[in-house]
């Protein structure tokens, strides 16, 4: 496949062999049986890697999918606003509150503007830029649409559990525990430990649309999933 070609489309059950041998892609097999090819990212060691999930890159219509799917997972707990992550989850929140019929949301963000404060901030890293150090903020404005409500904390993709986890200190540090955790993929089980570190009420509030797994390179220079 082509780079610009994955997340365009999702693919009817059993279209590709779910588990097992990986070459350039993995598949993801979400709860309807429809499958999505990702593209494999080799890590640092060479013998390990991630599938890897853009949601911003992704085609409208798995965008919407992804979204149907993790809202429809989120709404039994009654969710009365969202907040999304940057950057990425900004996207995926946007559409998963449009899907609960919220007419809004509230994005986290790490550009600071002349009226944000600095106590409404917590560091922030993130897998994908490990090497920038940055900060986490809420804008104070939004505070009230926040305050004494059910919050679903949504990010794309949950992997280290480090941004989560930020999102988590930050709102809590507001007096605001969210109610539920979403993202449209769960990579690997590293996020776990972040988590149960962070509370141990986050991980059975935590959800997502799939999980992948780390992979790991075998003899045949092919990829499958590390035990």
């Amino acid at each position: 496949m082509a780079p610009h070609d994955f997340w365009q489309e999702f693919h009817p059950p059993g279209t590709f062999a779910a588990a097992g041998e990986s070459t350039s892609f993995y598949v993801a097999v979400l709860d309807d049986g429809r499958q999505l090819r990702l593209p494999i990212r080799v890590l640092d060691d060479g013998e390990h890697a991630l599938a890897s999930l853009i949601v911003n890159q992704a085609s409208f219509a798995v965008l919407d999918a992804l979204a149907e799917s993790l809202a429809e997972k989120i709404r039994p707990m009654s969710i009365d606003v969202v907040a999304g992550l940057p950057t990425l989850g900004l996207t995926l929140a946007a559409a998963v509150a449009q899907k609960l019929g919220h007419n809004r949301y509230v994005p986290l963000g790490t550009s600071r503007k002349f009226w944000y404060r600095d106590e409404l901030s917590v560091a922030l890293s993130s897998i994908t830029t490990p090497t920038q150090q940055k900060r986490l903020y809420i804008d104070p404005r939004m505070l009230p649409l926040l305050t004494g409500r059910r919050v679903a904390l949504i990010d794309d993709v949950i992997s280290s559990g480090a941004s989560i986890t930020a999102g988590l200190h930050l709102l809590m540090g507001c007096g605001i525990e969210p109610v539920a955790i979403g993202a449209a993929m769960l990579q690997s089980d590293r996020w776990r430990e972040s988590l149960v570190a962070a509370g141990p009420q986050w991980i059975a509030r935590t959800v997502g649309v799939f999980a992948t797994p780390v992979l790991k390179r075998n003899a045949a220079s092919r990829w499958t999933p590390s035990a």
